[in-house]
């Protein structure tokens, strides 16, 4: 249970860091033109390159699954690939420690109640229960509080005016969040996936068969959000910019926002499995709080907190203590 607890720490702090390459971009490169390499490789590239290399016979364990099994995490992957991508928007639109707060903080409520719900619905009865609904809530507590925080330091002088890009990007962020929680589902819905990869004879050891739940929901995944892509490089007539001087930063870039992002989800799919029965929901409860922390605190590197108010910092303070204190409800809870 505390090699899951320490996974999850560390997919944590790549998923909460994977945005902050983008800030290094030239401010006129096209969204599509950094987005759509991304995702490549986060969905398609990637798991393609190391998959076999994690996986024993990745594609004959594919390739063996009846509909009923793998349609799952490739639908919900899916839909969580749209999440990611109007995530990518929300950063364009409200920058990273808005984005992120509200984004992973829908997918605490989501990610962590409907994955208990459909499966181990009983547990919301007992004590246990009691203690990780009393988690989430401080979690989404302190997501409301770093939200506001937030929204002050946008409004600036306090004019109370709220600019019409950050009203966007709010509704934006909680669209993805709900979509990106789509992530769980794929994976609660992956069990018959990693027993087939555990059994004979493909043999791989649980750790290894959770890639392949991985692989699926990315595969999945790529349809919406490369297609999305795809669709605003022809809409806006970018193609051209794939190729164009000054893009193999841009290309780098993708790359290393891509690892982090895969580096995250593979260790909350390793990780899940080790923290026991309620591995999805609490754990991803606390794999969306430490994100958020981690987002947070990236904003204020890049100096999206500079010259705020004393009272959206300290806000932002406040928020990031419940946070901590949340994950540590949820940890506490899962131990029990």
């Amino acid at each position: 249970m505390t090699t899951g607890f320490i996974l999850i720490v560390i997919g944590a702090l790549c998923g909460g860091s994977f945005g902050l390459p983008s800030k290094f971009v030239r401010k006129d490169t096209p969204w599509e033109t950094l987005w759509g390499p991304f995702f490549f490789c986060a969905t398609v590239f990637l798991p393609l390159l190391a998959g076999p290399a994690l996986v024993k016979n990745l594609f004959g364990i594919c390739g063996s699954l009846p509909p009923g099994q793998w349609i799952g995490p490739v639908a919900f992957g899916l839909l969580w690939g749209l999440g990611s991508m109007t995530l990518g928007l929300s950063f364009a639109f409200v920058g990273l420690s808005l984005a992120y707060a509200i984004n992973y903080g829908v997918q605490i409520a989501f990610g962590m109640i409907v994955p208990a719900l459909i499966f181990t619905p009983g547990v919301f009865g007992t004590p246990k229960g009691a203690v990780m609904l009393g988690g989430a809530a401080v979690c989404i507590l302190g997501v409301v509080v770093s939200g506001k925080a937030a929204w002050l330091k946008e409004q600036g002088g306090g004019t109370g005016q709220v600019p019409r890009d950050l009203s966007k990007g709010i509704a934006v962020a909680v669209l993805s969040g709900v979509l990106c929680a789509c992530y769980a589902l794929a994976f609660g819905f992956g069990g018959d996936v990693m027993q087939r990869a555990s059994a004979a004879p493909f043999a791989n050891p649980a750790w290894r068969a959770s890639f392949v739940v991985t692989a699926l929901a990315l595969w999945g995944g790529s349809f919406s959000a490369c297609g999305y892509c795809a669709y605003k490089l022809t809409a806006n007539k970018t193609w051209h910019t794939l190729t164009g001087p000054g893009i193999f930063p841009v290309y780098v870039i993708a790359l290393v926002m891509a690892l982090l992002h895969d580096g995250a989800i593979a260790c909350f799919g390793v990780g899940c499995p080790m923290l026991g029965t309620l591995g999805v929901s609490v754990g991803y409860a606390i794999f969306m709080s430490l994100a958020i922390f981690t987002g947070t605190i990236n904003g204020f590197l890049t100096g999206e907190w500079r010259g705020a108010a004393p009272r959206a910092v300290n806000g932002i303070r406040s928020a990031l203590a419940m946070l901590v204190a949340g994950v540590c409800i949820l940890a506490y809870a899962n131990a029990m």
